[in-house]
């Protein structure tokens, strides 16, 4: 994989200390970006790098909680860590509860805000490559008759071929063609595989049968 550059985002309402953190940002070898308020930074498309949002709690508008609550629905591989010149344990909570990964008072140490930010980007990066793994996983499942489909489930459910058979009213033989195409779509090595396979995309009954 070509290495890639994060980006932190920042959105603080003072330009004073977006500019600061723009610069102690680029000075680690990370791409910054910097918003004065919440819907600048929503106005930017979704980037799929490693990347973290620094966040101000107080904004114009949307305020950081209520920021954090749209980025956790649509931009799950996106770690916040909160800042505020005035944050309170109840405030501190909220945010934690809903998944924030720090939260720091003003002044901060950079030392704490950047330990905050490479543990960000490492959760990132491996949501990122998780997300990359299931995307193919439901493109090679998509890829399967609805036929193959019924027969992965039913195999992977523990039934013998002749069982499959029987459940399908279709020959051992085709249930054994059937089988070998779904392996090979699937790209599993074994009949273990393609069990962990199958759990891991969970797909519905709904989805199996279907016409």
């Amino acid at each position: 994989m070509p290495h890639v550059t994060p980006i932190v985002f920042v959105v603080d309402d003072d330009i004073s200390v977006r500019e600061s953190l723009e610069s102690l940002i680029r000075c680690e070898g990370w791409q910054p970006e910097t918003f004065a308020s919440a819907q600048e930074f929503l106005d930017y498309p979704r980037v799929l790098i490693p990347n973290c949002l620094v966040l101000d709690i107080s904004l114009p508008g949307l305020n950081g909680l209520d920021l954090q609550g749209l980025v956790a629905d649509e931009r799950t591989d996106m770690p916040i860590i909160f800042i505020t010149g005035h944050g309170d344990v109840p405030m501190t909570v909220q945010a934690m509860k809903a998944g924030a990964v720090e939260f720091l008072t003003k002044p901060f140490n950079d030392d704490v805000l950047l330990t905050a930010i490479r543990a960000a980007l490492e959760r990132s990066r491996v949501a990122l490559s998780l997300e990359a793994e299931m995307r193919v996983l439901r493109d090679r499942y998509a890829s399967l008759s609805q036929r193959e489909r019924q027969v992965m489930a039913l195999v992977v459910s523990g039934l013998l071929n002749k069982q499959v058979g029987g459940e399908l009213g279709i020959s051992e033989i085709t249930v054994k063609a059937h089988r070998g195409k779904v392996m090979q779509k699937m790209k599993a090595d074994s009949l273990a595989d393609l069990v962990k396979i199958a759990t891991r995309l969970r797909p519905t009954p709904a989805a199996i049968t279907a016409a």
